[in-house]
């Protein structure tokens, strides 16, 4: 048996072809404001090329001559609408930077996309092309901007240059994202400031310790 919103679809996938004929940006604005519906009312598992075009009163074909697939458009739809765009602070200290940096990528994830970025993590080991683009497009964002920030601190000589290369550089905004998807939003200013004084500031200040290297074995071959 159909279900309402079955129902809805398939009237308005009957119905796309009567109203005003749209094209270019128009008609792909109206594509991403429908698969974003879509995210927030069904998540990405439910999410189908023939729900998105039926919503946008459009056609499948329009859908598959602009986007490879539903990875790509909603992706790309998410990206449209701020989704992993920040502002790179520049306070002129490493601790104030990385703040700021932490919250507006907890502001993110507050605002409705957040949610829809929540679902969309989850989805990422049941869906390996959705994987390959979040990897791409929206994970690299983070850690982009706060090795931006790090590389002014080692200007600054706040942060030794063999940091940038390390697993150290990215674990603020790591510790971040983790805490988003175990507890959902909004993640605290207390946690933003535990996050940075806790833990990352001590890994990555100016004298930060090397990373551990056990020496090399020169004992030999036992000879007995």
């Amino acid at each position: 048996m159909q279900s309402p919103s079955d129902d809805r679809i398939a009237e308005s996938a009957v119905d796309h072809r009567k109203g005003p004929r749209r094209r270019g940006e128009e008609l792909e604005n109206a594509i991403r404001a429908a698969t974003l519906e879509e995210l927030t009312e069904a998540g990405y598992a439910a999410l189908t090329m023939e729900r998105v075009a039926a919503r946008a009163r459009t056609s499948k074909a329009a859908l598959y001559r602009r986007w490879s697939g539903r990875a790509e458009l909603v992706l790309d739809a998410c990206k449209v609408r701020g989704f992993s765009e920040v502002d790179l602070p520049d306070t002129g200290s490493l601790r104030t930077d990385t703040i700021a940096l932490l919250r507006q990528m907890s502001a993110k994830m507050t605002s409705p996309i957040g949610g829809i970025l929540r679902g969309l993590l989850a989805e990422m080991t049941r869906d390996p092309e959705l994987a390959r683009l979040i990897r791409e497009h929206v994970h690299k964002v983070g850690p982009a901007v706060i090795r931006t920030v790090l590389q002014r601190a080692v200007e600054r000589g706040e942060v030794e240059p063999w940091i940038l290369g390390s697993r150290r550089a990215t674990v603020a905004t790591d510790l971040l994202r983790n805490e988003f998807l175990l507890f959902g939003a909004p993640v605290g200013d207390d946690t933003v400031t535990d996050i940075v004084d806790n833990v990352y500031l001590p890994l990555v200040l100016a004298p930060a310790p090397k990373p551990y290297t056990a020496p090399p074995d020169t004992t030999g071959p036992n000879p007995c």
